[in-house]
Formats: C-alpha cells, structure tokens, sequence
C-alpha cells in the first residue's frame, strides 16, 4: 500500500463504476481508544462506499471519526467490529495485494528527510513492480525547480506536493487524500484540485477528507459528512442542501452548518 504522510460547486450525480466494482466498501465501523482508563468512542457503526472511478469528500468536525475511519480503510488499524474491503480486498488480511491498488497520503508529515524529492520518489517508486515515473509527477506537482531539495528543507506547501507525488507514485487505483490542500497558497492550491480532477479523468477512485467545503463541492460526486462517529448524512451537495431543508443552490458549507447544528441540538 502506498501510504504517504504529510502535514496538510458542482457535484455530479454520475458514478463512473467499471465493472461493478465498488472501490472501497466499509460496513458498520465501530472503533474504541482506551487510554489511561479514558474511553473514546471514534466510530459508532458508520458505513461508507466508494464507486469505482468516483470522487467522494469525507467531511466532519474534528473528532468526528474521519482520520480513524482512513486508518481503517488503509489497513492501518484494525476495526473493533465491522468490515472493510478496497477493491473486494481486505486492507489487514490481503495486505501486499491492497498495497500494490492503494495510495495514502495523511496528515501527519513521516517522509525521509534527509532524501531529496527526486530520491524519495525514486525509492517509493522501487517498492512496486509497475507504477508512474518520478520525474513527471514531480513536473505534475509542480516540484521541478524543488527536485534537488531535501524534503526537511521544503516548504510546508511543498511537502505536501512531495507526498501526494510519493502516494502516487506506485500508479494505485484507489487513491485517499486527507487534507489535501493544507498550507498551500492559492496557486497551489488550484494546480491541486486540478490534478485531483485529472486523477479521476485517469480513471482513478478518490476518496478525499477535507475542512474546505467548497474543494468538495467543487470536485466531488457525493460527500458522506461524519458526526461523533456515525453517517450524519451523505449525497450529492444539493442533496445534502435538502436535506438539511435549505433553498435548491444554497451552498455546500450552509448545508454542513445546519446539519451538524441539528445534531448538537438534539443531543442537548
């Protein structure tokens, strides 16, 4: 599995399945941290799905469960009850298989410092019998002038470049990116959301977590908003507008605020 870590309007109802492959299936999650006699409950039976070929946004407050429900997806954990399957593959049972079909890029910066951008690709890039070549993702992220860089001496932005480039790099089906466009400047950020628009030109599945509701709206087909560890809603964005019971083209953030508001509510 290619998991790469790094410190960062208009939905479509189209699902561009291939075969009928679902690209990633989880079934009633439930995951519980102990610590220190502390008990945190981080998923409570949330179930999500991700078409072949789909974008799909994963959104929620922080300790709503998303990062957990990642690790989970990328075999990273293991669930304390339910299922998880990427492609039909057990992320903890069939590990070397999912990890020739799954790239993850998380939040948490764990690159080798010391190597330039150009050598870390190239050692990611050995770790997979086929993939993508080092060099054109590094022009594709926007990295070409950094190539030489240590990545301990790059930009927080540029880190994230490194490590989505690093993700990629193994040519992965199913692609999770989490926080994708963290620190980055508005340049920046624009040539990402691009290539992520690419990526599913390419055929690729992505499954994106995000704060930026309005990345979401723009690039994905539906969104599954997380609340205190269980499925709160999900849908396209003017689904979720309606069912949040707010005017056809109100935005996707004013939806997210009534719903999740809701919940605060009715757990008064």
């Amino acid at each position: 599995m290619q998991v790469v870590t790094t410190g960062t309007r208009g939905a479509c109802a189209v699902v561009r399945s291939v075969g009928g492959m679902t690209a990633i299936r989880a079934t009633n999650l439930h995951k519980v941290y102990r610590r220190r006699g502390d008990t945190t409950v981080a998923l409570d039976g949330a179930s999500l799905h991700v078409e072949t070929g789909e974008i799909v946004g994963l959104l929620g407050r922080n300790g709503a469960g998303k990062s957990t429900t990642v690790e989970l997806v990328a075999g990273l954990r293991a669930p304390d009850r339910g299922r998880v399957r990427v492609l039909g593959l057990d992320p903890r049972a069939d590990r070397a298989r999912v990890r020739g079909v799954l790239g993850v890029q998380l939040q948490e910066p764990d690159l080798h410092s010391s190597l330039t951008v150009r050598e870390l690709l190239r050692l990611h890039r050995s770790f997979y019998p086929a993939g993508r070549d080092p060099d054109e993702l590094i022009e594709t992220v926007g990295l070409t002038d950094s190539r030489g860089t240590r990545f301990e001496n790059l930009s927080g932005g540029q880190q994230q470049r490194a490590s989505i480039a690093a993700a990629l790099v193994g040519g992965p089906r199913v692609v999770i990116l989490d926080e994708l466009t963290t620190g980055l400047d508005p340049g920046a950020r624009h040539g990402m959301l691009a290539m992520v628009r690419q990526l599913r030109d390419d055929g690729l599945t992505v499954l994106l977590v995000s704060h930026h509701m309005d990345e979401v709206e723009r690039l994905c087909d539906r969104a599954v908003v997380l609340d205190a560890g269980r499925v709160l809603a999900e849908g396209t964005a003017q689904e979720l507008v309606a069912r949040a019971g707010l005017p056809a083209g109100t935005h996707l953030e004013e939806a997210y605020l009534a719903l999740t508001e809701r919940t605060k509510e009715t757990a008064r």
